[in-house]
């Protein structure tokens, strides 16, 4: 499969966060604004912003936030993908795009699902 086409059952962010990225060429399409917005719809707190989605995550101090942006760093590192990160005493942005299509691809919710699953009891 493409990275840029998702599968029939690819919109929750639980079936995303179990899928791995694929590497992207310059001729891999960007998603659809269709697909965009399905996986959005599946993905609570994920904002579309241009070619980018973002989240910001609020935490209770810097400890957790700096856990947190580890854990963003491990995911990263694992599948390939890395995302851009604003972080601040208690919070965190993380932004995903691809550069290599100048758009979005099924690698960025992949990677925002598998962040997402991080607080599995926030419904995240």
């Amino acid at each position: 499969m493409n990275a840029a086409e998702p599968d029939s059952g690819s919109g929750g962010g639980g079936e995303l966060a179990a899928r791995r990225c694929e590497a992207c060429t310059p001729d891999t399409p960007p998603l659809s604004r269709e697909q965009i917005e399905e996986h959005l719809r599946h993905m609570p707190g994920w904002e579309r912003d241009g070619a980018r989605i973002r989240r910001t995550y609020k935490f209770k101090n810097y400890f957790r936030t700096m856990a947190f942006v580890n854990a963003v760093a491990w995911i990263a590192h694992t599948e390939n993908h890395h995302p851009d990160m604003n972080v601040s005493y208690n919070r965190c942005r993380v932004t995903y795009t691809t550069h290599a299509i100048g758009g979005l691809s099924e690698n960025d919710f992949i990677c925002a699902a598998k962040v997402d699953a991080l607080f599995p009891d926030e419904g995240a």
